[in-house]
């Protein structure tokens, strides 16, 4: 799993079908990816609505949420759309979990992406991450810590 310090490699996934999101397009903004498991199951629409909820504190520090899964953006669609998340779900699907491979976040077992956070600053450097067990919705505080500290420096 990619470390603080180190810089974030940058992709291009689907948003949509029709949309795709460019890494690099977000330069000059903090970033959060959020890598999760698959859409529709428990832990992962929990923790998806959560960050859904929390978008507005995540924008007062200049950040953009990002979640990423192995789903396709068929199945990303369905599931913001059933549960009003208004920030963009990427697919990681083909090639499969190329960039959660990217990120040494892929579980090849099961050929999902784990349940893993980054943030990164405005230049693309990682500036923190977390891994979480597969069965625990990681919240938010350790973002915004994060993201308060690049705030402090």
């Amino acid at each position: 799993m990619l470390q603080k310090g180190e810089t974030a490699p940058d992709f291009t996934l689907e948003a949509t079908p029709e949309r795709k999101v460019h890494l690099k397009d977000l330069r000059g903004k903090n970033v959060i990816l959020a890598f999760y498991p698959a859409d529709w199951s428990p832990v992962c629409s929990d923790q998806m609505t959560l960050y859904n909820e929390m978008l507005h504190y995540f924008e007062k520090y200049n950040a953009v949420l990002l979640g990423i899964s192995v789903d396709g953006a068929w199945c990303h669609h369905a599931f913001a759309s059933a549960r009003q998340i208004h920030f963009d779900l990427l697919s990681d699907f083909e090639p499969k979990g190329a960039v959660s491979i990217a990120y040494g976040v892929y579980e090849e077992k099961f050929g999902v992406s784990k349940r893993a956070l980054f943030v990164i600053d405005a230049n693309g450097i990682i500036q923190w991450s977390y891994l979480s067990p597969v069965n625990e919705n990681p919240g938010a505080d350790g973002i915004l810590e994060a993201l308060e500290n690049l705030k402090n420096n």
